[in-house]
C-alpha cells in the first residue's frame, strides 16, 4: 500500500491504514494507495481499491460508507473530502508493492538495461522483482531495472 501527504501526515494516518485495510479485506477490495492532503481546515482523502476483477461506482460507494466513519475519527472537526476509484486499465504502477495486486493482469515496463518496453501478463511478484509472460517466453525482471511500470490492458485475453 503506497502513503502520500505532507510531512508528519503520515505518523496521523498510519494508526488507521491498518484498520481500514481490514475493513476493506472484509469486504473482499485491497487498499493500494492512500492519498491525504490537508486545505485550510478541510482534509482530502483518495484511496485506490481494487478487488482482482472490475471496480464500479457500487464498490466505491460501498467502501466509500465502510471508511468514512474511521476517517471522521482520525480528523475531528475537520470537514473530509473522500474520493474512492478504481486503479484504472491503464494505472501507472508507483511502487513495487502493488505488483502483487495485478497477478493475471496486462502489464508494461520500462526497462533501464535494454532501454525498451517489456509488456505481457503479470505472472508473479516477489520482493525483488516481477515474473511477465510475454509472446516470447516467461522474463524475469528485477525492480532495480524498471524505471516505470503501467497496467496495459492491451496485453490481457
Amino acid at each position: 500500500m503506497r502513503y502520500t501527504g505532507k510531512t508528519g501526515e503520515k505518523q496521523e494516518i498510519e494508526p488507521v491504514v491498518q484498520p481500514l485495510n481490514a475493513v476493506l479485506e472484509g469486504l473482499g477490495f485491497n487498499l493500494i494507495e492512500l492519498t491525504v492532503s490537508r486545505h485550510k481546515g478541510s482534509v482530502q482523502v483518495r484511496a485506490v481499491i481494487y478487488n482482482g476483477r472490475s471496480i464500479g461506482t457500487d464498490d466505491c460507494s460501498k467502501v466509500h460508507r465502510a471508511i468514512m466513519p474511521r476517517l471522521e475519527l482520525l480528523f475531528p472537526q475537520q470537514d473530509i473530502y473522500l474520493e474512492v476509484s478504481s486503479p484504472g486499465i491503464d494505472r501507472l504502477i508507483k511502487d513495487g508493492a502493488e505488483f502483487p495486486h495485478y497477478k493475471g493482469r496486462g502489464v508494461r515496463c520500462y526497462r533501464t538495461d535494454i532501454s525498451d518496453w517489456t509488456a505481457g501478463i503479470l505472472e508473479d511478484a516477489g520482493e525483488n522483482g516481477i515474473l511477465i509472460k510475454t509472446k516470447d517466453g516467461v522474463e524475469s525482471l528485477s525492480f532495480d531495472i524498471i524505471a516505470k511500470a503501467k497496467l496495459d490492458s492491451s496485453q490481457e485475453v
